[in-house]
């Protein structure tokens, strides 16, 4: 039994912390865990070659239509808490379709020690392939500190869609410290490199220049080669109380990036949708 595995009976399922006040008493090492996906296109269908499950990562085939393959995270114990060390990481060869997402949100919590969390996801596509990141969304509880990181390889013919959702704090909680970085490379050159970080001791965090009182946020990142590359930004939900989003072109790239702040789940997950319907249009 891996070290990660051993520490299970010492968490809180991760279901039953999101609508109670109580802590898991964690481990005062932290968990280090890596799961990893890898498909195949075999010339008919694409095929799971390898799926390892580890720590708090439970990996389900799901079913899935046409010749794509669809795999779904479903969390064994809590996490990420302080300290924990967690990566997925995700492969998708030449021509493979695959889609993955998560059974429930992710729930950041205050750990035995003060050190930040990190939270890793690696994305791998190949050459004409189709990658669909779509998980629910990560709620940075009070007290939690993480580090998520998203490092993403593209071939020059991948197509990507991923969306991130963020939810700071939960009901009637300020939200932890949460700094999140989205590293994406295309054909081996820089696409995009963003960076952003909320809660204390992050000055202005919450002022009118970033979110405005919101505590909802997220993005969607939208990567085709046959995109047209001369779109125009747009601003989606101007002047409505439940949040807006824009959606611009990255330079000299067939992608485009929407951001967005919302007061609740179901509104960021409204504007998102409609900046991918927004950006299909084209």
């Amino acid at each position: 039994m891996s070290a990660a595995a051993q520490l299970f009976t010492g968490r809180t399922k991760t279901a039953g912390s999101l609508s109670g006040t109580d802590e898991p008493a964690g481990h005062p090492h932290g968990v280090r865990a890596t799961a990893r996906v890898h498909a195949t296109y075999n010339g008919r269908v694409t095929t799971l070659t390898q799926l390892r499950s580890d720590g708090p990562f439970h990996l389900r085939r799901m079913r899935s239509d046409n010749n794509s393959a669809k795999v779904g995270i479903i969390g064994a114990m809590s996490a990420p808490l302080g300290g924990d060390r967690l990566t997925i990481d995700v492969t998708a060869g030449d021509r493979a379709a695959l889609e993955v997402t998560t059974a429930a949100a992710t729930l950041a919590l205050r750990g035995p020690t003060t050190a930040p969390a990190h939270y890793d996801v690696r994305l791998t596509a190949g050459e004409h392939t189709s990658l669909r990141w779509l998980p629910q969304p990560l709620i940075s509880a009070a007290g939690s500190n993480l580090r998520q990181t998203y490092t993403i390889e593209l071939t020059a013919t991948a197509r990507l869609l991923l969306r991130e959702e963020q939810l700071l704090g939960r009901a009637n909680e300020e939200p932890g410290h949460l700094v999140s970085r989205l590293l994406v490379h295309r054909a081996g050159r820089p696409l995009l490199d963003q960076q952003t970080a909320y809660g204390h001791p992050e000055p202005g965090w919450d002022g009118p220049a970033i979110l405005h009182g919101h505590r909802a946020v997220g993005q969607l990142l939208l990567v085709e080669p046959e995109m047209h590359t001369h779109h125009a930004p747009a601003l989606l939900g101007e002047g409505s109380r439940d949040g807006c989003a824009v959606l611009t072109p990255l330079a000299d790239s067939p992608a485009l990036l929407a951001t967005a702040v919302a007061p609740n789940s179901s509104a960021l997950r409204e504007l998102l949708d409609k900046a991918l319907a927004h950006a299909r249009q084209k």
